[in-house]
């Protein structure tokens, strides 16, 4: 029994001594978004916060986009359990479960948690040519257009498609859905008069907003924003959708197994980062909130996405949208 526990300490000795210069190569953080989103944003700052407090760590930002994030996760869930290879990932991993049925992963067991980076509040903007100018005007248009709207979004489980999810479930109105492969696509025909309204993140919408291009009538934070550009806005709360609050949080994780003592130099590099002036100040430029709870912590982080999971299980079974 003796030999057996000392077998066992000296194992532990030895994995802990094995990461105790973690990292001792460069670190990927894969994206499950296509270069240049709203989560390749966040990503890519972040990344730039966390270098020093990893050591000057190289730290290598990875696209891997396709299936609404599912591919990069799945990339991720299958990795080395290392900590070289890690996930920067958008609530859209809360809804995966619900909106495939072949998921190539198991949300709640095949990752380690280190923690969430922030919240992103979501906009309801339209089309320039849109006759109207405030949310109450909105409503009046679009129930005047029954059958006819087009709602625009980035595609199976982006934010834009969860948003827009929430506000058909809550007002009550059906639209035609649009997809794209992308935000970019989505906001060009946007811009352009293809398609009549978006719901979409604060990170995209408010260079856009800012510049007159498209329309905005209301955020759907709890408060309102304190951002020059979006400071005007209602909450869609406030502006009688009572309770609705939609939040696209991004979050980090890693491959189940990785060794307790590289989680925790991630979660305490990651700790760090969101202290970052620089990082605080990007963030804050775009409406984005930097997550200074709980969840910041693994078990709170795990709790929080398992409560999104059964937020948002109903509303996409209502909705009957699914993919293989």
């Amino acid at each position: 029994m003796k030999h057996t526990l000392f077998v066992a300490a000296m194992a532990a000795l030895a994995a802990s001594t094995a990461f105790a210069e973690y990292p001792e190569k460069p670190v990927t953080i894969v994206v499950p978004f296509a270069a240049g989103g709203p989560t390749d944003k966040v990503a890519r700052d972040l990344a730039e916060a966390l270098r020093k407090p990893m050591g000057n760590a190289t730290i290598i930002i990875e696209n891997v986009g396709g299936a609404g994030g599912t591919l990069g996760a799945t990339k991720v869930a299958k990795a080395a359990p290392d900590g070289y290879t890690l996930l920067l990932a958008h609530a859209g991993i809360s809804t995966a479960p619900a909106l495939y049925r072949n998921l190539q992963y198991k949300t709640l067991e095949d990752f380690e948690y280190l923690g969430m980076v922030n919240e992103v509040p979501m906009t309801l903007v339209s089309k320039p040519t849109l006759p109207a100018n405030s949310y109450a005007e909105l409503v009046k248009w679009l129930e005047a257009n029954k059958g006819k709207v087009n709602l625009a979004h980035a595609g199976l489980g982006s934010a834009s498609h969860l948003c827009g999810l929430m506000f058909q479930s809550t007002t009550k109105m059906e639209m035609q859905t649009v997809p794209y492969k992308g935000t970019g696509p989505a906001m060009t025909d946007l811009i352009g008069g293809q398609v009549d309204i978006m719901c979409d993140q604060t990170t995209n919408t408010t260079g856009q907003i800012e510049s007159g291009k498209i329309k905005a009538f209301a955020v759907t934070s709890k408060a309102r924003l304190k951002t020059p550009v979006l400071a005007k806005l209602p909450t869609l709360d406030e502006a009688g959708l009572k309770g609705f609050n939609v939040t696209i949080w991004h979050a980090m994780y890693a491959p189940k197994g990785t060794p307790k003592a590289v989680l925790e130099k991630v979660n305490t590099a990651l700790k760090a980062a969101l202290k970052d002036a620089d990082f605080i100040k990007r963030e804050e430029a775009l409406g984005a909130v930097i997550v200074s709870d709980a969840r910041v912590n693994p078990v709170e982080h795990k709790k929080f996405v398992e409560s999104e999971i059964n937020k948002w299980a109903p509303v996409i079974k209502a909705a009957g949208q699914y993919a293989d």
